[in-house]
């Protein structure tokens, strides 16, 4: 196999695992009952005009299984925090007692487990789109290679050793999401 080939292998390997890795970090926002810091990852708060992650402008901690709280570092912070929050949508209303925000995570019902499961299996067929792009560009790198004087047989093999990859992580993306969707609907 030529260089230029396993640098193809090499770089769609790594983007799969890039993809992976997204899919991991979406599918610990998607709680499954349980309070962690991670449920307000990617709320945006307005911080004097400059729109600022949550996490930098409070401390959010676990109170206990089914609480969260969030000191800002500044009083005057609460209302934008709040804001944020509802503006997240993230199905969880903030509870402002003057010097931190709390938030309680309501037990969830059969149907918000549904929508929970939905809304995980959606963040898995992104992944999986993903990877079969990645696949066919590689797929594509592989066949310009051939018009440019590749064998066919080097180049067969190529993209069997791509699907392969491509098959790995499709399976890894279905083990995830097996796992969090049994996570998610455990009582």
């Amino acid at each position: 196999m030529t260089e230029e080939l396993s640098l193809i292998i090499e770089d769609t390997h790594d983007s799969m695992k890039k993809a992976i890795a997204h899919l991991e970090a979406e599918l610990v926002k998607v709680r499954a009952g349980k309070a962690t810091p991670n449920i307000v990852d990617g709320i945006i708060v307005d911080y004097y005009g400059n729109p600022t992650p949550i996490n930098q402008v409070g401390n959010i901690s676990v109170a206990d299984a089914r609480t969260l709280t969030i000191q800002p570092w500044e009083k005057n912070m609460l209302q934008p925090i709040e804001r944020a929050i509802i503006a997240a949508n993230i199905g969880i209303n903030p509870q402002n007692d003057g010097n931190m925000i709390r938030l309680f995570l309501p037990p969830l019902t059969e149907e918000r487990r549904r929508e929970l499961v939905k809304r995980a299996q959606g963040e898995g067929e992104n992944s999986r789109v993903a990877i079969r792009n990645l696949r066919r560009e590689a797929m594509e790198q592989v066949k310009k290679l051939q018009k440019n004087g590749l064998s066919e047989d080097v180049s067969k093999d190529t993209e069997a050793s791509i699907q392969e990859l491509t098959d790995r992580y499709i399976a890894l993306v279905d083990k995830h999401l097996t796992s969090k969707e049994k996570e998610i609907m455990t009582v």
